[in-house]
């Protein structure tokens, strides 16, 4: 059974569990962990942030960054269709008091010319913008990678109008190996990025935010008030940390793995497959049948997930080698024709 449901589905191997085993730890509440404050001072380098903390989710995460640049009774701009809207249980309003403002994408990616477009006009009555959120890669579009130009872009849009701009990096250890452009280069363009541990790199849990020293004490503070104040995090943050250094750069791998599965499938009984930018796979169905074709596909051998009753997605990842996908690949097309037939 090869399970193409998510990335998060990869399980620590022999060496990350050594080193999570074996990983020096103090008490992160009290004194800070050791091995956590290597593993943010690793990531803020790599982003070129002066600061990191590590979070035991990624939704916890950008919770907590939305917390830091917003206040009560403001507005937030964030993708109609984005992990910070749809799939965070309403937390924006429930946690940190604001009202999100969603923005329609013209493509597959946003662009800073689609959040001009959907700002209010200015009004006393209207609530006062606060913050931009911007996804990258976009899970809903097939793991689309918004490029470095419409970044600063958007971040050049940010700066005009006095608002903030939080990255939800998830996935952007896969935008960097995917386009070559540097970690750094994505995060100038933010105030602070979430980057996720156990998406890509395959540790079995853990989030960070890098930023501002200031905007990082202000996000410890959030993390405390979310619950997510941690003792002897090191056993945690050593599976991260392995993961940031030893699967970064096989992620072009997964990316390999994904194009060679999306042209296997695509056009099985009239479906329609999104080239994929990275390692999420979208396949479009003429008639939505998304549960039967993963029922069919489970009984091949093949795990993928129903993204909506016409849309089926796959994913790669580290405990799907290339070898396993280009073999599962006509399995999946065969589910695609025998549901859909």
């Amino acid at each position: 059974m090869l399970d193409l449901r998510s990335d998060t589905v990869t399980k620590p191997g022999a060496a990350m569990r050594t080193a999570m085993a074996n990983a020096e730890v103090g008490d992160d509440v009290l004194d800070g962990d050791p091995t956590a404050i290597r593993l943010e001072r690793t990531v803020a380098e790599l982003m070129g942030k002066e600061a990191g903390l590590f979070f035991p989710t990624g939704t916890m995460a950008n919770q907590a960054a939305i917390w830091v640049h917003t206040r009560p009774g403001t507005e937030i701009l964030v993708d109609a269709e984005s992990h910070i809207m749809n799939w965070e249980m309403a937390g924006a309003a429930a946690l940190c008091g604001v009202q999100t403002l969603t923005v329609t994408r013209r493509g597959s990616v946003i662009h800073a010319s689609d959040i001009a477009r959907a700002l209010r006009p200015s009004d006393s009555e209207a609530p006062e913008p606060t913050l931009i959120c911007v996804e990258n890669t976009h899970n809903g579009a097939g793991g689309a990678v918004t490029p470095l130009a419409e970044m600063r872009e958007i971040a050049a849009l940010a700066r005009m109008l006095g608002l903030r701009v939080h990255l939800d990096g998830a996935r952007l250890w896969n935008a960097a190996m995917a386009t070559g452009v540097s970690l750094a280069d994505f995060a100038a363009c933010a105030d602070t990025v979430m980057v996720s541990f156990t998406k890509g790199l395959g540790a079995p849990v853990g989030a960070m935010i890098v930023g501002s020293a200031d905007a990082i004490w202000h996000a410890r503070r959030a993390r405390k008030r979310f619950g997510g104040g941690m003792r002897q995090v090191g056993i945690l943050a050593a599976g991260a940390l392995y993961g940031v250094e030893n699967n970064l750069m096989r992620l072009v791998d997964d990316h390999e793995a994904a194009k060679r599965l999306a042209v296997a499938v695509d056009g099985a009984a009239g479906a329609v497959v999104i080239p994929p930018d990275t390692n999420i796979v979208m396949i479009d169905l003429p008639v939505p049948r998304a549960e039967d074709v993963t029922q069919r596909a489970t009984q091949l051998g093949v795990r993928v997930s129903a993204w909506s009753p016409w849309r089926v997605r796959a994913v790669t990842h580290l405990d799907a080698p290339l070898a396993m996908v280009v073999e599962a690949a006509p399995l999946l097309r065969q589910a695609i024709e025998e549901a859909l037939a």
